[in-house]
């Protein structure tokens, strides 16, 4: 009896320490995180920085730390975890990039940001498989199969649309941001589609029938993730719009906006599709109809609210990933070649470089042909931007390479070892020498945007844009209807397209969409509802 209770009691003292250690992990790592956003609150002006380079470096500076006083055991506080990445950090980020997206923009450049996203993806794939394929074998990497090499293309391929945000401004270059951050959206379901599919299909007998299955069933999650999103977020917006929960509880409106954003993705991830298109399509969903539908105080309240939680989201992946890449346990698999694993790492960054760029400037001159006003058409500055922009590689690329090259969080093999050093690397290298350089490229190569846009708003004679109010720079609901400048001549009346994809969306959105799923001027109506009072009916 005394035996057993003493092992009760030894077993209750490990708990209980292991216990106390997570919870002195978590204070450090929140009161990292509120460091990041005091230092990046002051960087804020700065030309070079942005705030996920700042959470990136703190993180590198905390790993040292870390491996100071472990001893060089460990190198950060929590431990890398796919589920913690794609089931709760991902989805706040890629949801509120859909909530706050310009849809003017974005989809009057659907399909050149399309043609980026998902057939400039497959090229990208393409060439860094068939580039690594070749080269590798060189090096003395021959252990690696077909099945690798394709998953590499995808892991690689994989844009970092986090980061886009940090350096690309939807106000000053919108065209850029638009087109940049698109493709990143898009190209991050690419990628795991691909990533996801190439780990489906047996590809060591590889023919036609082989290939056709594979491209059905990329085609097959593409849209039915999309049509996942789209109908999950006229759900919320017709439950909303008919029960009007505002009228008792804004708690409750708001608590079923954040929920059913959730529930399309993880409806995603359980039916096998690309949950990152799905919430990203809800997001332009909700804002476009279930937003109208609450009250103004719930309105203030989910904007400000997706926009922190995915703030939050952000900087935990930079800072995590900072201190990731100094885990002493990957390096100790590769110290006996350094030179293999930085060869490894520079092959993939020039693989980077040129599938990126041969599907960048090809594609480009594709949508220009297609493109008949001068102006519309995508410059060959913007393409350098667009090139350069969209070649850092974040946390997707690291979560893939995670779920290819390690078995139960551990290397088993000298090359998985290297697969992952050297991912951390590019991750890193890439993040920090392109980030720094996207913005004082975008001031070389497109100088005072800035200038430029307060020029264009102070000028009498420039048609003001009109916003609805509360609606923020981040937010367009209207698919941009009010932000059309009106013809000041005959001239360019007759210039100005009548007869558009835009225009006889606007007649279907208003004849049956919004009739029935609300949306600004088809909110529903209650008596004593002080939205309602204040927001005229749109005819």
């Amino acid at each position: 009896m005394a035996v057993g209770l003493s092992y009760v009691v030894s077993k209750l003292q490990m708990l209980s320490t292991s216990d106390h250690a997570s919870v002195v992990s978590m204070n450090l790592f929140v009161a990292l995180l509120c460091a990041c956003i005091v230092i990046g609150h002051l960087l804020e002006e700065n030309r070079w920085m942005n705030e996920s380079i700042t959470a990136l470096l703190i993180g590198i500076c905390t790993g040292v730390v870390i491996l100071l006083v472990s001893g060089g055991r460990s190198s950060h506080l929590l431990v890398f975890s796919e589920d913690l990445f794609f089931i709760y950090l991902l989805p706040p980020i890629i949801f509120n990039a859909g909530f706050q997206v310009k849809k003017k923009q974005f989809f009057k450049n659907f399909i050149t940001i399309v043609l980026f996203g998902a057939v400039g993806t497959l090229i990208s794939c393409t060439i860094i498989a068939l580039g690594a394929t070749q080269i590798f074998k060189k090096i003395g990497i021959d252990s690696l199969d077909i099945g690798d090499y394709l998953a590499i293309g995808a892991i690689f391929a994989a844009t970092d649309s986090v980061c886009t945000l940090q350096v690309l401004s939807q106000d000053e270059t919108p065209l850029l941001y638009s087109l940049v951050f698109g493709e990143g959206v898009v190209n991050d379901a690419t990628s795991v589609v691909l990533f996801n599919a190439i780990q489906n299909f047996d590809l060591t007998h590889i023919d036609s029938k082989i290939a056709l299955q594979f491209i059905g069933n990329f085609l097959y999650l593409f849209s039915a993730s999309t049509f996942l999103g789209v109908l999950t977020g006229l759900l919320s917006a017709y439950i909303i719009k008919k029960l009007y929960f505002g009228r008792h509880s804004t708690d409750r409106e708001v608590a079923l906006m954040i929920l059913m954003a959730y529930l399309s993705y993880m409806l995603a991830e359980l039916l096998n599709l690309s949950g990152i298109l799905t919430v990203f399509f809800c997001g332009i969903v909700m804002s476009h109809y279930t937003w109208h539908n609450v009250t103004e105080s719930s309105r203030i309240t989910t904007k400000h609210a997706f926009a922190t939680l995915s703030f939050v989201a952000e900087i935990f992946i930079f800072l995590y990933v900072g201190m990731d890449a100094l885990d002493i346990e990957k390096w100790r698999f590769v110290s006996d070649s350094p030179g293999k694993s930085v060869a490894v790492s520079s092959i993939l960054l020039a693989l980077v470089l040129v599938g990126r760029a041969a599907f960048v400037f090809p594609l480009s001159f594709l949508s220009n042909l297609a493109k008949k006003s001068q102006h519309e058409k995508i410059s060959l500055r913007e393409q350098v931007i667009i090139w350069w922009a969209g070649l850092m590689r974040g946390a997707v690329s690291m979560a893939l390479a995670y779920n290819q090259f390690t078995r139960s969080g551990h290397t088993q093999l000298q090359v998985n070892a290297i697969m992952i050093t050297s991912t951390i690397t590019v991750v890193l290298v890439s993040t920090v020498v392109f980030g720094l350089m996207t913005k004082p490229l975008i001031r070389l190569l497109m100088p005072h945007p800035k200038q430029t846009t307060s020029m264009t708003l102070s000028d009498p004679s420039t048609p003001k844009l009109i916003h609805a109010p509360l609606l923020g720079s981040g937010q367009d609901s209207d698919f941009g209807v009010h932000d059309v400048p009106r013809p000041n001549s005959i001239r360019a009346l007759l210039a100005t397209p009548t007869h558009t994809v835009h225009r006889y969306w606007r007649k279907f959105d208003d004849a049956f969409m919004r009739p029935v799923f609300g949306g600004r001027g088809f909110v529903p109506f209650v008596p004593g509802s002080p939205t309602e009072r204040r927001e005229p009916q749109w005819q």
